[in-house]
């Protein structure tokens, strides 16, 4: 049987009930039963890890981003595999499962795909995983080796592959030949990243690959020179609004998924943290 978020136990339940009422004291925090996330045409997600001190399990994944009022996810290929251990039916399922609850999987982390370990056979699974989830796209840290083998079998698949950044991207990483190699490589911008490593601006990098760009990460770092700590949003030097409102300006089809990296105070949890980064978000787009 399909199990939707509201048959998960009864446990579970209860403590998802407890973690709205909990979340929804937030200021200006309101969340619609299916929790719609898309701020003045800027859809705001997360991405699986954020919730890396919460219950793991697809179902509990589920659960913590409906509580933060979000409507959409990155989600781990670990996630998936778990709950569907390779049949595509039971992928299928965890699509329903997360559609029932208002929330796209948007994109999906097969971190290993194109390495050279890894056979063919393995990567069209991974494509098949996409197109079962209705994920349009795989992301993985960017790799010119990985690039140059994914390209052609992305563009027959017809399935995206982002490439991810650390801190090892500069303003010329995607200058080279990264993207040639085929139509459906994209970028996943960790635009948090990007700023503690550079002094240059990320939003002039989203400005000049809008078209390559699939969705970037929001998180909000300190500069090298202000010592490139995770902070509360607001508190580092990252601009989130800044490249949020470009995104709006110009309709950029663009996720933005929120990735939690600051310490969690005490007297809160990643759900609440998510919650209140999506706020900082919604505030200047609606």
């Amino acid at each position: 049987m399909i199990r939707s978020v509201n048959q998960i136990s009864r446990r579970s339940f209860i403590g998802s009930m407890a973690a709205i009422g909990a979340a929804s004291m937030l200021p200006g925090c309101a969340f619609a039963p299916k929790g719609r996330s898309n701020f003045g045409g800027v859809q705001i997600g997360t991405i699986t890890y954020s919730y890396r001190s919460m219950p793991k399990g697809a179902e509990a994944v589920l659960q913590h981003c409906v509580n933060s009022g979000l409507s959409s996810i990155e989600l781990m290929g670990s996630t998936v595999e778990s709950y569907a251990k390779g049949d595509l039916a039971k992928v299928k399922e965890l699509r329903k499962m997360y559609e029932d609850a208002g929330v796209d999987i948007h994109i999906v982390k097969y971190g290993d795909i194109g390495n050279k370990n890894v056979s063919d056979e393995r990567i069209n699974y991974y494509f098949d995983v996409a197109k079962a989830l209705g994920s349009p796209c795989i992301t993985r840290e960017v790799s010119e080796e990985a690039a140059k083998r994914l390209g052609p079998m992305v563009d027959k698949a017809g399935v995206k592959v982002a490439f991810h950044n650390h801190t090892q991207i500069t303003q010329t990483t995607y200058d080279g030949p990264i993207l040639g190699y085929g139509k459906n490589l994209m970028i996943n911008l960790d635009i948090g990243h990007y700023v503690a490593a550079n002094d240059d601006s990320v939003v002039k990098l989203i400005e000049k690959y809008q078209d390559r760009i699939y969705s970037i990460h929001l998180k909000d770092r300190k500069t090298k020179a202000n010592g490139q700590g995770n902070m509360p949003f607001g508190e580092g030097n990252t601009p989130v609004i800044e490249a949020l409102k470009f995104i709006q300006k110009n309709k950029l089809p663009i996720y933005a998924d929120i990735e939690l990296e600051y310490k969690i105070p005490e007297n809160s949890d990643a759900v609440k943290e998510v919650a209140r980064c999506a706020q900082y978000c919604k505030k200047p787009l609606v």
